[in-house]
Parts: C-alpha cells; structure tokens; sequence
C-alpha cells in the first residue's frame, strides 16, 4: 500500500517525514503500533469510506456552511417555546467581551496566565450577589439542573438527612437531573398541585416534609409559570422541621419579583440562561448557587470560589481562589463532590450583561417581560375553545394554555399547524402532566411584539 502523503492544514504533525520521526523518538515502527492493546478481533481492517479531504480553506468553509444551511434554527421562527430556555435580548456588547482572546481560550486560571478572568469572574458574582440578595456564589455549574442537584447535595450533608421534598411541577427536565445525580442514597418524595391555581398543594406539603427532610425545593417562578405565592409559608414550613429552603429562581424576573432571600431561602440557585446568553444547540445555560455569608454553607460549596486577597505590595489587591481544598481540584478524596467543566465564558457574559442592564434596566425588562405575556395571555384567552388553565395566578413570562375545546383538540396539531405558519409553539404538556388535558407552556418574553402575538392569535384562530 503507498504510502499517505497528503498532508492536512487542519492536522498538526501530518507531514509524513514528521509523522516518522515522532514515531522513531516513541520506538514504534508504524501508526499501529501505538494500537497494540487493542485485541485484533476487535480492529477495523479496512479503509473508511470517507470523501477525499478538503485541502482549500475557502472550499472547506464553504462546504460546511452548505451543511449548516440546512439547520432550521430559531431565528428562522417566531417562536414561543420556553420551559427553561427561551429567546432574550442580548446587547452587543456581551458578545463583543466574550469573544475576547483573554476570555475566550483561558479554560481555567492555573495553567494559562490570568489577564483579567479571576476579577471577571469575582465581578459575577458580585453582580449575581446584589441580584439575588445573597452574599456569596461559586464559580458557575453547568446549568441549572446541575445547581439545583448540588443545592440538594449540599443541603444533605448540612443536616445529614437523605431525603428532599420537590414540587410535582417540577421542570422535567431538571427532575431528571436530581434523580440520577441524588442516587443512591437521596430519596425524592413529590408533593402535588393544585389544579385550578397551579401552586403547591401546602396540605401535602405539611404531610411529607419531617425530621428526615434535608431540604425542600421549588420553582418560583414555577415551570407552568405561576408565581408561588405561598413562598414565604412554604419557607415556614419547611424551617419548622430545620430542614433548608431551597428556591430554583429565574434571575430575569429579580428586577420586579423579591428575591429568594426576602421570603425564606437559605440556598437560591438556577441558570442564568436569560442574562445575555443565545439559545444555542447543547449550550447556553449556566448554573448558579447562592447563599448567605455563613460558613455552615460556604464549607459545602463543590466549586471553585474567587475573592479578594492581599498581594506583597502594601494596600494592593489581588484576585484569587477561596477554600481550595474543599474542591475536587484541591483534594479528590476530600472534595465536597466532583467538579468538572463549568461554564466560565457565560458566567463572564452574565456579568457583562448585568453591568449594562444595571438596577433600572432590569426593572424595565421585567416589567416589559411582565406586560407583554399578560396581553399575550388575554389575547388568546379570547379565541373561541381557548382557555388559560389558571387565569386567577400571576404568572410572569409563561403560561399555560388549554385546547381541549377546540377543533383542533390536541397541542400535537396545533403545533404543527403553527410550525407550518412559521411559528414555534408552546410546549406540549399532555403527556408530562395529563392531569392539565390538552395543554402547551407559552412563553413571551421582552423581544417578542405586540405584532409578534397579533400573528400568533390570528394563527390559532386559523387552526383551532
């Protein structure tokens, strides 16, 4: 067989007199050699059917922009999906500071010089800290399902209890995470809801929260949108039984709603997805967690914390990290739990964005937010065999809608009537949560129009 002897720009080291010599350093006589504890049997003794390589740049790039042509993306839509991840305005400047090389390809602190990250990241959360009302946040999880998974963790270990209390609401999505995160030794009991109002059950509440209860969790707002206004006695009932009041929080909705601190939680966690991050394929979210400036909580964070700190210079500050050897990093044996990658360049765009938006900026995004998925709401409570399935609860940017008294019956085909007009739905709940009927989860947040929501009504008024 000849010899391979195109050489590939993509690939470091592909020149073959170079390939050869790495192999003579290593005392290897071929490529296969380095593959000699793979057992022959299990070798693929042919050659790939691969296209030939794409040795232009020009052609390379416009090959692969061909395949992403093909994408449908969100952009292409009008979309009202949320439950956890939904289309929110993002300054150009987020982007702008994110896409910096300091910030962009630093993965982590230690082995590459610092150029400003540490203090971008301590600037996080503060910001996130003055948001939340809490003094004290970690280096940012992978998302929201992780941070509220941690919480729980975290939670355990403070009162040395196995079990945690959750709304039967709860995100799917992040209960799916608990559970497999919690196993084997947190158990999880559910707590129901009310069906006309969507707020928790608080006489189920009272039966399952007790001296096992390591903690109990909610949404506020909650997945089917609903503002739980029975927070403050949930945290009473919960502290009843020195159990920790943990609160899942959109951070979008602190700019009008009071933060988890003012009504009773010890731990506020959630993702700052909204804080100028794109909806993105497998990426967008970051998790947060936060508590007070009480060590009891501080010693069980997992993550990596960044402070101040003297320097050897008189009256000059540094930025460093805060208890490293109750990380992973600092210790696997003794690490709270383990961590991996998290979500540094958001967590600095999140602190980008809050910097622009400022006080001011957040109560007027809330109160658009607010505004425009209440018109929203009425609107479309006004088509024919439309209804909002708890029209007497605030909500704040989503809603849930029932279609079981139209002609159309099922969200199924409702949505892809809407899709075929160019409009993204709501998401189906019928099967999450039958009890609803024939339900969809519609979120409206600051960038969707009063002309935007006149094209989704008239669009149901077609199909249903």
């Amino acid at each position: 067989m000849a010899k391979e002897r195109t050489i590939f720009p993509y690939i470091p080291n592909s020149v073959p007199e170079v390939k050869a010599q790495m192999l003579e350093e290593v005392g290897a006589k071929g490529v296969m050699d380095l593959y000699v504890e793979i057992p022959d049997r299990l070798r693929f003794k042919r050659k790939l059917r691969l296209p030939p390589p794409i040795l232009s740049e020009y052609e390379l790039k416009r090959h692969v922009g061909g395949l992403l042509d093909k994408n449908k993306n969100i952009k292409q839509y009008l979309s009202f999906l949320g439950a956890g991840c939904a289309e929110h305005f993002i300054p150009a400047v987020c982007d702008e500071i994110n896409g910096r090389g300091e910030f962009l390809t630093a993965y982590v602190g230690e082995p590459y010089a610092d150029h400003g990250k540490w203090q971008a990241l301590f600037e996080y959360c503060s910001l996130m800290g003055e948001l939340l009302d809490m003094d004290v946040l970690s280096c940012p999880l992978y998302d929201g399902a992780q941070a509220a998974a941690t919480s729980i963790r975290m939670a355990s270990r403070i009162t040395g209890r196995k079990e945690v209390v959750v709304q039967k609401q709860l995100n799917p999505e992040v209960k799916l995470v608990l559970r497999n995160y919690l196993k084997p030794d947190i158990s999880i009991r559910e707590v129901g809801f009310d069906g006309t109002t969507g707020l928790t059950d608080l006489t189920d509440l009272r039966s399952k929260v007790s001296s096992r209860t390591a903690a109990v969790l909610i949404e506020n707002p909650s997945y089917l949108g609903v503002l739980e206004t029975q927070a403050e006695e949930i945290g009473k009932i919960t502290r009843e039984r020195r159990a920790e009041f943990i609160v899942y929080t959109d951070p979008i909705s602190l700019g009008v709603m009071a933060p988890p601190s003012q009504y009773g939680a010890t731990i506020a966690c959630g993702d700052f997805h909204p804080l100028g991050i794109p909806v993105v394929a497998g990426g967008g979210q970051g998790g947060f967690i936060a508590t007070h400036d009480d060590m009891t909580y501080i010693s069980e964070f997992k993550d990596l914390m960044f402070g101040i700190t003297n320097t050897t210079t008189p009256g000059e500050y540094g930025f460093g990290e805060v208890l490293f050897d109750r990380t992973s990093y600092g210790s696997r044996e003794k690490g709270k739990e383990f961590t991996g990658t998290s979500t540094g360049i958001w967590a600095i765009t999140a602190a980008v964005y809050l910097s622009l938006m400022g006080p001011k900026g957040m109560e007027e995004t809330g109160k658009t937010i607010m505004q425009m998925s209440q018109y929203a709401a009425k609107q479309m409570a006004g088509i024919r065999g439309v209804k909002l399935q708890f029209p007497r609860t605030p909500f704040f940017k989503e809603f849930v809608v029932n279609f079981d008294a139209t002609r159309a019956k099922t969200v199924e085909k409702v949505n892809r009537a809407l899709l075929a007009r160019g409009i993204i739905g709501g998401k189906d709940l019928s099967k999450e949560l039958p009890e609803l009927g024939q339900s969809s989860l519609y979120c409206v947040t600051e960038v969707r129009t009063a002309e935007d929501i006149h094209r989704l009504v008239q669009a149901i008024k077609e199909v249903a």
